[in-house]
């Protein structure tokens, strides 16, 4: 039906429902392989359908996560490297779930810019399909917006959303005590956490994103978004095998804010520096900046991406299943009855 009109259309407003009815289509057979038991439905419904049930769970209590990727982004659109930040989002929410013991069984996400670029759109969610296949988590919904005015030419927005579960009574953290060991499972550089800092450090330096990285091959932004690591399998297998007590992402806040996070009250740790070699990454960023051992410890991971809390006679055995698992291991202190992280010895 027409009344032979041809007036404004909503593209002429900015907003291409073609462009975005496309990116849906490109990016199922990505979704498609993250497919897992419980997945009842598949994109482009108003809702996505889990089975619990279907899952194997028996008596689940669910758990839910979000974040985003931070000013990391601007890196990755003013490089035009998006292709790792997908994997970032999807770490940044399955490694804090985890933490609470449970199992990440769906991820959303939201992708929000003024203009769709459906190529740059589809790496970036194809890259957080791969974070979700490494996760053994389903990519099953999400919202692209398309919103003129609202982001410069070029610029986008990520969130996400993973939604997990757990037996009840299965929740973590859970028996900490004086004398457990604290097993620090190695970073993959930056992550996710601190870029504001970063981009500041790398102005100092004079360096633009296109320069040979100083510490690696490569350019210096190539290197900076080394995506965020997925520990997801590993510690799950970890507390499969009995005697682990808690979890700790390794995120802003950095090793001072965040272990306390899962220490019971009147509870602390120490830590010994020399424990682990401070990734070149942190070096460069320290030594760029004149930055304080106290300074980097509360901003980055210095090298830990996550912390195993387990029991003092268990510790051997952890570390041979996450190092099987893939993880380097460190044995880097312990549980303490003094509240707040104290350190031994030197990081730089």
């Amino acid at each position: 039906m027409t009344d032979g009109k041809n007036g404004i259309t909503y593209a002429d407003a900015g907003v291409d429902i073609d462009a975005g009815n496309a990116l849906v289509e490109r990016i199922k057979p990505a979704a498609k392989r993250t497919a897992r038991p419980g997945v009842m439905s598949g994109l482009g419904g108003f809702g996505a359908l889990f089975d619990l049930k279907g899952a194997g769970y028996s008596d689940p209590v669910l758990v839910a996560a979000t974040d985003g990727v931070g000013t990391k982004l601007r890196i990755a659109i003013d490089t035009g490297h998006v292709d790792g930040v997908g994997i970032d989002l999807v770490a940044m929410c399955v490694n804090d779930l985890v933490c609470q013991g449970a199992e990440p069984l769906f991820f959303l996400d939201y992708f929000a810019t003024g203009k769709l670029d459906t190529d740059t759109a589809a790496r970036v969610i194809e890259g957080i399909a791969e974070g979700c296949a490494r996760s053994g988590c389903a990519l099953i919904g999400g919202e692209t917006a398309e919103m003129p005015g609202m982001y410069p030419a070029g610029d986008f927005d990520l969130a996400g959303f993973a939604v997990g579960a757990m037996e009840r009574g299965s929740d973590l953290p859970a028996g900490v005590a004086e004398g457990d060991v604290l097993l620090g499972l190695a970073s993959d550089g930056v992550h996710s956490n601190g870029y504001s800092l970063v981009r500041k450090l790398v102005e100092v330096s004079g360096l633009g994103w296109d320069a040979d990285c100083p510490w690696t091959e490569g350019s210096l932004g190539a290197a900076l978004l080394t995506p965020t690591r997925l520990y997801v399998t590993q510690a799950l297998a970890a507390v499969k095998a009995g005697g682990v007590h808690a979890l700790a992402h390794i995120t802003g806040g950095g090793l001072t804010e965040n272990l306390p996070r899962v220490l019971p009250e009147g509870m602390g740790a120490e830590i010994d520096l020399a424990a682990w070699d401070l990734p070149p990454v942190f070096k460069w960023l320290a030594q760029t900046g004149d930055m304080a051992e106290a300074e980097l410890l509360k901003t980055f991971n210095c090298g830990i991406g996550m912390i195993v809390v387990v029991a003092e006679d268990r510790a051997e055995a952890l570390t041979a299943v996450l190092e099987e698992a893939g993880e380097t291991v460190s044995r880097i202190g312990s549980v303490t009855g003094t509240p707040g992280v104290a350190y031994s010895g030197n990081l730089l």
